[in-house]
């Protein structure tokens, strides 16, 4: 299932993703930044469950169905760079922008702001095409809510 949607993904100029393919790629994005520095928490599961049910409008059942799938996307996807280029060529923008904050939000999630989880939220931002100043202002914002 996931090979031919990574096929198509990962070519040389793909077609724009629908809504559900989007979806599915940017959670399976949400996953490879709450797995990044080794831990994958309930904190985070939850928290990516809770991102996806009220950015797409899920029920529960809905948004853990969707993390699993972005689960197995996420084990079969290649490395970082060139998952998230892909995914800028094929999500408009508006979408890759407020991913970002999400991205924070899972990153934050267990409390703990990781080096690890810092420098690939750079990466992934600056490949996503989002400048360093609305990254941090997204953290910023994500911060905010939290204390």
């Amino acid at each position: 299932m996931f090979a031919d949607f990574l096929k198509r993904l990962l070519a040389t100029d793909p077609e724009p993703l629908n809504d559900l393919d989007a979806r599915l790629a940017l959670t399976a994005l949400l996953v490879r930044v709450a797995k990044s520095d080794g831990l994958y928490e309930a904190s985070e599961k939850e928290r990516i469950e809770r991102i996806t049910s009220a950015r797409y409008g899920l029920t529960p059942v809905g948004a853990t169905e969707l993390r699993g799938d972005a689960e197995t996307l996420e084990s079969e996807a290649p490395d970082t760079v060139r998952f998230t280029r892909a995914i800028k060529d094929a999500v408009v923008y508006d979408e890759r922008a407020g991913v970002v904050e999400a991205l924070w939000d899972v990153a934050l999630a267990d409390g703990v702001r990781d080096d690890a989880e810092d420098a690939l939220l750079r990466l992934v931002a600056n490949l996503l095409g989002v400048s360093d100043r609305d990254s941090a202002l997204a953290r910023q914002r994500v911060e905010a809510r939290h204390q």
